[in-house]
């Protein structure tokens, strides 16, 4: 990184926008440029024609040169699909307003004009003029609140956003079109199959009083709202099927029948699933892609459609208990350390808690280590007796005595954890590591306040890991919450996967000083499939009732990747203007 205090470690600073077009799914086919040099305000705009004769960027992109957007992952795409280098320092100005204003209301939202507006400046003229206008004026607004040397960590992490995206993840295209042809059908048929066992359906319709009975029938407590009646939101199913495997069936068909459309996921005409990841879009700084485009976005077995191409394999790596080892390291508790290092957290707490014998193991105590287990996930989460009872299906007298346990087992967390909670509501604000702002207001949630620190600094480890991985050559098709999906020649995938885990505990030490967190994969060469675990049983449903061709419906242009009408890419494109 350049040595200074500002930009006068930059020889230039180049304020640069892309305009784009591309159909849904696919990579993007930018249109035209402008640029403009923040200090002497020289000028380029070029035309598609001319974008094609440039074998390097117009401008100097060199570790003395500065490359400022907004919403930069757009413009680094363009570069990749111009063949051109990527910048080695990048500055995006919405990652400094959503870093800027997370946690507080805007009124205008946290694109180009919002931010704009939110910093008192005309948006709509020069938003409507030119792009690279509004940033001339923007950028020095915002230039006195931005922290470089961490922005310029967040700017990194675009080129590796650009990346990903430009990968996409590889999809069975021939399977994903005979499930979007035959989509009614199976929902029909997956009701009759399903609804055998709760009989609470009269065709599509659900009903809460048959299933207060099924419930009821089954001993299973169930929340409800304040008005007594069962609580029947998608929230609520998914916090009683992490106890009830019955419950978890019901709440896949719920989605199937509510929500899920797999017309929505994006496919470009390479079979490649492909969505913007919109970057900082959350309180912690974590993507929030698309729910309906993004693979990982609907019912996870859906991801069954994830299939690498002949000769390639995939590999899912993730951290091993993420959550449990960041607490561990940033509260500095030696006993919670200590767990998290013997390979099974759960079963050691179990152990220091005096409730498994020493020489417990998973197989001779699984059922003692679950509770543990579900005891310390909830405790991330700032989860309460009742709620825990519920979670783990016993009296709200176990559930408080295993709060009590971990709380007596983990003093030193629970100082920190409390005390991040205080800090909060007393400054106003929390950090992470790296900088990343939480803004508290009046209204904050208590119980979200203790769970930033884990989850906030958990998006750094994972973006932090992105950086290391790309920039090492390995292809991340998507980064998923904690962990990585990765690709590579079937033969060399072994190597790709061991780059990965070091990229990943290397991302771990830097976030939580030098305490290193494991790390798992999972590999798949073709012609297998990926398959998360949760989803296999109901994938294998949906396969068996597939419609053959004489019952599937007609195919629409949702059903064929990469059929849809070219627009401007998924709102990250500025309004099209024409160079000059």
């Amino acid at each position: 990184m350049p040595r200074g205090n500002g930009l006068d470690a930059f020889r230039e600073v180049w304020l640069v926008s892309f305009e784009l077009l591309a159909p849904l799914g696919e990579r993007p086919d930018p249109v035209s440029l402008m640029a403009q040099e923040f200090r002497s305000g020289r000028t380029l705009r070029l035309r598609q024609e001319d974008l094609r004769g440039h074998r390097e960027p117009p401008y100097p992109v060199g570790p003395k040169s500065l490359f400022v957007a907004f919403e930069a992952s757009t413009e680094l795409g363009c570069h990749l699909a111009l063949g051109w280098t990527l910048p080695a320092r990048a500055l995006d100005l919405h990652a400094e307003f959503c870093c800027r204003t997370a946690g507080l209301s805007t009124l205008h939202g946290d694109g180009l004009v919002g931010a704009m507006l939110w910093h008192g400046l005309d948006a709509l003229d020069a938003v409507g003029k030119e792009p690279v206008r509004a940033l001339s004026r923007l950028f020095p607004a915002m230039l006195p609140e931005i922290d470089l040397p961490r922005a310029l960590l967040r700017g990194r992490y675009m080129g590796a956003v650009a990346r990903m995206e430009w990968a996409g993840v590889p999809i069975d295209v021939p399977t994903l079109s005979r499930i979007r042809r035959g989509w009614r059908i199976i929902q029909d048929r997956l009701v009759r199959d399903i609804d055998q066992r709760f009989d609470v359906f009269d065709g599509r319709q659900f009903f809460a009083d048959r299933w207060a009975d099924w419930l009821a029938r089954s001993g299973i407590p169930w929340p409800r709202s304040e008005s007594g009646e069962l609580a029947l939101d998608d929230e609520t199913f998914r916090e009683m099927s992490r106890t009830h495997p019955d419950v978890a069936l019901m709440r896949e068909l719920r989605v199937c029948l509510s929500q899920l459309r797999p017309s929505d996921l994006t496919v470009g005409a390479d079979g490649r699933n492909r969505v913007p990841l919109c970057p900082f879009r959350s309180k912690t700084g974590r993507n929030q892609p698309s729910t309906s485009r993004f693979i990982f976005g609907p019912a996870t077995w859906l991801r069954g459609l994830i299939r690498p191409e002949p000769g390639r394999a995939v590999a899912y790596a993730d951290w091993a208990q993420q959550e449990f080892g960041i607490a561990a390291a940033l509260s500095r508790d030696p006993a919670m350390k200590d767990a998290y290092q013997s390979g099974d957290p759960y079963l050691a707490f179990g152990r220091q808690a005096g409730q498994i014998p020493p020489d417990g193991t998973r197989r001779t105590h699984g059922p003692a280590r679950e509770l543990f287990k579900l005891c310390a996930l909830g405790v991330q989460f700032g989860m309460g007796e009742i709620t825990l009872a519920q979670r783990i299906g016993r009296p709200v007298a176990m559930a408080r005595t295993l709060l009590r346990l971990h709380r007596e087992t983990y003093p030193r967390f629970w100082a920190w954890s409390d005390g991040a909670g205080c800090y909060a509501l007393l400054m106003g604000q929390l950090h992470t590591v790296f900088g990343w702002t939480l803004h508290v207001g009046p209204g904050a949630n208590p119980r979200s306040l203790r769970n930033f620190p884990c989850q906030a600094n958990g998006a750094e480890m994972l973006r932090l890991a992105c950086c290391l991985a790309t920039e090492q050559g390995v292809t991340v098709c998507a980064p998923v919450h904690d962990a990585l999906l990765v690709e590579g020649p079937a033969d060399a995938i072994d190597e790709v996967v061991a780059r990965t885990r070091q990229a990943m505990a290397e991302a771990s030490e830097l976030v939580l000083s030098g305490f290193r967190l494991r790390t798992e994969a999972k590999v798949v060469r073709w012609p297998d499939r990926y398959m998360d675990d949760r989803g296999r049983e109901f994938w294998g449903r949906v396969m068996a009732l597939l419609p053959d061709g004489s019952e599937a419906g007609v195919v629409g242009p949702d059903a064929i990747p990469g059929s849809r009408t070219p627009v401007a890419a998924g709102g990250r494109c500025r309004p099209l203007w024409v160079a000059q």
